[in-house]
């Protein structure tokens, strides 16, 4: 089957001082080398490619609309503007960015879910998450249009494809808040054959992909029930960096993050042609007409721009909704209720209303 339809997983805890839930299962494609910025007219803006400052990105998956926002910073000149000279390190099955930024080796890592900083903090890896650009996680689960499911709760009498990685994250949540049964769990094995097969059964994705592609694969629309307008509040696709190179490189921090917030305006509301080229020339398995899809969700769901984010710009966090997503994952079992998960974030880089002038007036 295509590798379109991959699983992607929230996280995959791994034990140790240097490796913490590692990755989402997005989609497609594989492994690129590293996307360095291309020269532009805003050179001599940011004072010549001499005078900028060198950052290295990687991000969880390879290139895809879910990361546009960071491809357009880098294509439009966006990042060289703050001065900065970004090379984007794209991940893949079979890289594990999130180490190369804990020894030393990339800058900042896209990280998939609140989830991932709080088990940083457990196994006590010196990371610190200083954006939330996805205000909304985009986990979803499906189901077909004869289920009749328009609520969460409809689909706790289905059979529920779930991954491995699911099962001791979002899983746990949905037993704890909405009491669903393991007993209706079956194994997610990035197939969705299954699925298509049982009229009567829900698998997981994201809203951004999976609801498109099933479309195509099975010819009929499922309905897509978005966990977190049902209460799982955790933050998706953050910008992490090493704890100490945010305390020592405070400024370089603020421009990374500014300038991405700036590229996710941009790739929303603006003309994003330029980075969608560039996430399908790395991922030749894209297709115009899912990066169309995966925005058009984007901003219909309120993925990026929603909640604080509406006042306080992409990127938005707040403790209270730490405090919020953290009370449920320790009433899940998912998270140890000893943690300091204060200090799996700082809110010095967001909430300053950069790029909110970027947005269509309504």
């Amino acid at each position: 089957m295509s590798l379109a339809l991959l699983p992607r997983a929230l996280t995959a805890m791994l034990a140790g001082a240097l490796s913490v839930a590692l990755c989402t299962l997005p989609v497609r494609a594989q492994t690129q080398a590293p996307i360095p910025a291309a020269p532009t007219s805003t050179d001599a803006a940011a004072g010549g490619a001499g005078a900028l400052d060198k950052v290295s990105f990687g991000t969880n998956w390879v290139a895809e609309g879910e990361h546009g926002g960071f491809y357009q910073a880098l294509v439009d000149g966006t990042y060289r503007n703050y001065g900065l000279d970004v090379t984007i390190v794209p991940g893949g099955p079979n890289v594990n960015n999130r180490i190369l930024l804990i020894s030393g080796k990339l800058d900042f890592y896209m990280t998939a879910n609140t989830l991932q900083s709080f088990e940083a903090v457990a196994n006590n890896v010196p990371v610190v998450a200083v954006a939330a650009i996805f205000q909304k996680d985009p986990q979803v689960l499906l189901a077909h249009p004869e289920a009749k499911v328009t609520t969460l709760e409809d689909l706790k009498p289905l059979t529920l494809f779930v991954s491995k990685e699911g099962i001791p994250t979002y899983f746990q949540w949905l037993k704890s808040e909405f009491k669903f049964s393991d007993d209706n769990v079956r194994p997610y094995t990035s197939n969705a054959q299954p699925f298509i097969a049982n009229k009567m059964s829900a698998m997981q994705g994201y809203v951004t992909s999976e609801p498109f592609l099933i479309e195509q694969q099975a010819k009929f629309k499922p309905t897509a029930i978005l966990i977190a307008d049902y209460g799982f509040s955790a933050y998706s696709t953050l910008i992490e960096t090493r704890t100490a190179f945010a305390e020592r490189k405070a400024d370089l921090v603020q421009r990374f993050v500014d300038a991405s917030i700036v590229g996710w305006y941009n790739y929303l509301y603006g003309d994003n042609a330029a980075a969608n080229a560039m996430i399908k020339k790395l991922n030749p398995e894209m297709t115009d007409a899912l990066l169309d899809y995966s925005v058009g969700r984007m901003k219909a769901d309120g993925i990026v721009d929603s909640g604080d984010a509406l006042k306080n710009g992409i990127g938005a966090m707040s403790d209270e909704r730490m405090a919020d997503f953290f009370t449920k994952m320790v009433r899940a079992g998912v998270v140890r209720r000893d943690i300091d998960y204060r200090k799996a974030y700082t809110l010095r880089f967001v909430n300053k209303a950069v790029g909110l002038d970027l947005r269509p007036r309504q």
